[in-house]
């Protein structure tokens, strides 16, 4: 297929009649779409980068590559968070937004704000405290994968069953049921029953926010997942068609900190991630190279995978605006 066809093939996920089928295995392969994405995508969207924790102090900085196009965002002198690209003093520099503790970046230096989409977002999650969240682990991995494959899988929780039986799945109720409510062309908001609720916590959580995991995704790459007393953030950069970097980390409020012995947090949750990471890694790895099979073929959505759905439609309006 050629990239305009798999752009019109994308549009009709903007119809009413929605085709409930996955992208074509060309769409995660196909080299010219790949360069319509560095252009239409991540040339012009807000990038989850780092929490502001990894940044606090002047000259600390974390560098990201994405689609080739690597950049810096750091703490200035005064405070102030900047992002330079390195490709030269001839490019602009990108914008930078902090939300909430949550740092983006966005090539063009010219985007509209990003805050704005979330503000519904922030209010919903107001008890979490989020500006107050200090980080207790991190994590950089890379996976061998097209960045479309990773995400999508991040927008539902019917795959649990088959790459989490141990780990995810027995938090989650059978089935992945979710919740999906799309805020804009950048934000979407999935809900996720937990088997039971959490028990209580530090912050002063409703009944029906113990029970649930709140997750915000922000097209095209980056998302955060709030529950009980930790909020886990994650960002999958495309480094190449078929190359991903990871990052992630876990945040708690200070009060469930307390008394706490902060390396051995920090060395349990980045082995609980470890471990949930790569059932995801060999997973995404496994469709990857499936895709690339010339036998491979569309697939039906689960009415489980709403979300789904909501990330083709994001990428859909990114790819027909020129």
């Amino acid at each position: 297929m050629t990239p305009t066809e798999l752009v019109a093939e994308l549009a009709r996920y903007l119809d009413a009649d929605a085709p409930e089928l996955s992208l074509s295995p060309e769409a995660f392969t196909s080299p010219e779409l790949w360069r319509w994405e560095q252009e239409r995508v991540f040339a012009r969207s807000w990038l989850l980068a780092a929490h502001a924790g990894e940044l606090a102090a002047p000259g600390a900085s974390v560098t990201l590559a994405p689609v080739g196009r690597p950049f810096t965002v750091f703490r200035a002198d005064d405070g102030t968070l900047r992002a330079r690209s390195a490709l030269g003093p001839h490019r602009p520099d990108p914008a930078v937004e902090e939300w909430r503790g949550f740092v983006f970046v966005n090539p063009d230096p010219d985007a509209e704000p990003l805050a704005p989409h979330l503000r519904r977002t922030g209010e919903e999650l107001d008890a979490y405290r989020l500006t107050e969240m200090v980080p207790v682990a991190g994590w950089t991995e890379e996976w061998r994968c097209n960045w479309k494959i990773a995400v999508q899988n991040a927008h539902e929780n019917y795959h649990a069953m088959g790459l989490h039986p141990t780990t995810v799945a027995l938090i989650t109720p059978p089935g992945g049921a979710m919740e999906v409510r799309t805020e804009s062309r950048w934000v979407t908001r999935l809900l996720s029953p937990f088997r039971e609720p959490l028990p209580a916590t530090a912050l002063p959580l409703s009944a029906e926010q113990r029970a649930t995991m709140y997750n915000c995704a922000v097209f095209p790459c980056g998302s955060l997942a709030a529950f009980g007393d930790s909020v886990i953030w994650i960002t999958m950069i495309p480094l190449a068609i078929d190359r991903i970097e990871v990052r992630g980390g876990v945040l708690m409020h200070p009060a469930a900190l307390e008394g706490q012995d902060r390396d051995a947090l920090r060395e349990q949750n980045e082995e609980s991630a470890a471990v949930v990471n790569r059932e995801d890694q060999l997973g995404m790895e496994a469709v990857q190279r499936v895709v690339g099979s010339r036998f491979a073929g569309r697939g039906h959505l689960s009415p489980k995978e709403p979300g789904v759905t909501a990330f083709y439609r994001s990428l859909a309006r990114a790819l027909v605006t020129p």
